[in-house]
């Protein structure tokens, strides 16, 4: 597959990974190498990178814990603290090896530390793969607020290498293709009927898709790399997923929903809200509900749970003077950006997702 290069980053796929960073290892003469990772890539996908890595420079390995609670400025510090006892300078280079919690949280130290060194994103899960490799977007939760702090800011690479996807339990792939779902629903639609029949798609199949729709997100970032207007399509499905992952993420009662699985509720509702406010045809919103429900399963969300979650939504980066602002649909591939949505219409799509 044809590597992808927006602005100053390249993204490699497969063999081409390695060539590439071997290549930019050669170049750059780094003074030391930290690999980031947690207990899982650790052991499943940090060996085969090491074998398949050919560095002259010292290289260090720094483990987290894995999981979204663990992504905070704490887990930062920690980061920070041991780049600076191990000696790390301007000319170190930080290479995270991991999901979006991983690439995030390293991106971000990387970014801040010392006022910014190199690094490169080797992600490991399919949700990372097609999401948090295009964009820049770095940064940590504020509490269970996601994403509140951080900054845009590319690395110098992005190696994905679908061999690490071998190393994933099935809801992890799920997680990650509710985002090629959003993909297709928000921009194109021949590329969304690839996903009616789930069941048919192959590893061939997923390497194809991995690579259209980091082309999809890559046009999208590249045209508003700031999220003025265009970028803010991607966030289809995300303000009430966002708060319903945050909700579930912050309530005991509750089990921990992985990102994809909250927004796959969240783009239920979003269809919902677009049927009702800008045209999205009703058929369409049955259709998609059936389809996610049956490959993803119906999440409990009780009725007195409605208000703490609608609450949350103040809380989303993408509002504005006030306003929450949703993304909504006019038809598979056309959506609509910045429109307000009242709180009974949103309860309204709750009943809907739970009918």
């Amino acid at each position: 597959m044809d590597s992808i290069t927006y602005k100053d980053c390249t993204i490699h796929f497969n063999n081409d990974c390695y060539l590439a960073i071997n290549k930019h290892l050669k170049k750059h003469n780094f003074s030391k190498i930290f690999i980031l990772v947690d207990e899982n890539t650790h052991q499943h996908c940090l060996p085969i990178f090491l074998e398949k890595l050919e560095a002259n420079a010292e290289i260090e390995i720094i483990e987290i814990e894995s999981g979204e609670e663990n992504k905070n400025i704490d887990t930062c510090v920690g980061v920070w603290n041991t780049l600076s006892d191990l000696d790390a300078d301007r000319k170190s280079l930080v290479i995270n090896i991991g999901g979006g919690v991983i690439t995030d949280l390293g991106g971000f130290v990387a970014c801040t530390f010392k006022r910014g060194i190199a690094y490169i994103n080797v992600p490991t899960t399919l949700l990372s793969m097609v999401d948090a490799s295009v964009g820049g977007k770095t940064g940590v939760d504020l509490g269970h607020l996601k994403n509140q702090i951080g900054v845009i800011s590319d690395p110098d690479l992005v190696l994905i290498d679908s061999y690490f996807l071998n190393t994933l339990p099935a809801n992890q792939m799920r997680s990650g293709l509710a985002e090629m779902l959003k993909h297709g629903l928000i921009s194109d639609e021949a590329y969304w009927n690839r996903f009616q029949d789930l069941s048919a798609l192959n590893l061939a199949d997923l390497d194809e898709l991995i690579h259209q729709s980091v082309i999809i997100k890559k046009d999208v970032v590249e045209a508003d790399p700031f999220e003025d207007g265009l970028r803010k399509t991607l966030n289809f499905g995300h303000t009430l997923g966002h708060a319903i992952e945050s909700y579930f993420l912050s309530n005991p009662n509750k089990y921990t929903l992985l990102h994809g699985e909250a927004i796959i509720v969240g783009m239920i509702l979003a269809c919902y809200i677009s049927s009702e406010l800008s045209g999205f045809p009703k058929e369409a919103t049955n259709s998609i509900k059936a389809l996610f429900l049956g490959y993803y399963g119906k999440v409990t969300i009780d009725k007195e749970e409605y208000g703490p979650i609608i609450e949350l939504l103040k809380y989303d980066k993408k509002n504005n003077h006030g306003n929450i602002n949703f993304v909504l649909l006019e038809a598979i591939g056309k959506p609509k950006i910045d429109c307000k949505v009242d709180d009974d219409i949103i309860i309204d799509a709750f009943e809907f997702y739970a009918s």
